[in-house]
């Protein structure tokens, strides 16, 4: 089993930033491939981006935008959030085990309760 936990949203105005964190632990190492996943109200649940040891990959429409990564040291995954606007709002979840660089949610065995993050205009 794999626990993760995440932190770091909230409110902000739209045009700024803002950092996600995501803390693992039990069943996640520096192997696995992890990544965040977002959800609007009314919306599927949409994959952000994902990590590996070799890399990265992202949702089209928020390269540039986001950034993903991570600290091996503290089993801790992040997502820098830049620019955003009011389509980011969604309660943003972080995930890990896929054993592929996938932004399908079916690939990803364990998952966070998620924090919420809410752009005002």
């Amino acid at each position: 089993q794999a626990q993760l936990v995440e932190s770091g949203g909230g409110s902000v105005q739209a045009g700024g930033s803002m950092r996600l964190s995501c803390a693992a632990s039990g069943n996640v190492d520096s192997r696995d491939i992890m990544g965040w996943f977002r959800q609007a109200p009314g919306k599927k649940r949409e994959g952000v981006a994902a990590i590996g040891r070799d890399g990265d990959t992202y949702r089209e429409s928020l390269k540039g935008r986001f950034l993903i990564s991570r600290d091996n040291a503290k089993n801790t995954l992040y997502l820098q959030m830049n620019i955003l606007n009011a389509e980011d709002t969604a309660m943003y979840y972080c995930a890990a085990g896929s054993k592929y660089y996938s932004l399908q949610e079916s690939d990803y065995p364990y998952w966070g309760q998620g924090t919420q993050v809410t752009v005002s205009s």
